[in-house]
């Protein structure tokens, strides 16, 4: 019996294709990632030459304003941070406060129950016009209901 072997075997070849792929995305990677660092350096943006101080009771950057209290007594005076404020007055520091913390005022409204309504209504509605959309009524809940 003749057995016949096919020549094809020693023949294989392996495709070298993928791996050429892969060894110029890495040379490309690192070329663009050395060029950034080049130019970083170049225009000063990379590393600061400064010794930076520690501070034991820094405040963050970022941080939510402090929410305004405005107190509505009994003869319809508005109070804010303990000093009387006109209409007008208390406009313009909604004002500044909102152009201040865009977005991010809040305004807490606390009516004397001997007040009337319409004052605590003026100030919400100076809050819309200063477009301070967080505010809300403080109230004390009815004992008898819980």
């Amino acid at each position: 019996m003749k057995f016949e072997l096919k020549k094809t075997a020693g023949k294989r070849r392996v495709d070298m294709t993928p791996m050429i792929d892969c060894v110029f995305q890495l040379l490309l990677f690192f070329l663009v990632a050395s060029n950034f660092q080049e130019q970083a350096r170049i225009t000063g943006e990379g590393e600061m030459g400064a010794n930076l101080p520690a501070v034991a009771a820094a405040m963050p950057m970022v941080m939510k304003p402090r929410e305004m209290i405005v107190n509505v007594d009994d003869g319809g005076d508005f109070y804010l941070d303990g000093q009387l404020y006109t209409e007008r007055q208390l406009a313009e520091r909604f004002n500044r406060a909102q152009t201040d913390n865009p977005g991010n005022q809040s305004v807490v409204i606390r009516g004397s129950e001997g007040a009337e309504w319409k004052y605590v209504a003026r100030v919400m509605g100076l809050c819309n016009q200063a477009e301070i959309r967080d505010y809300r009524v403080a109230v004390i809940p009815d004992e008898e209901n819980e």
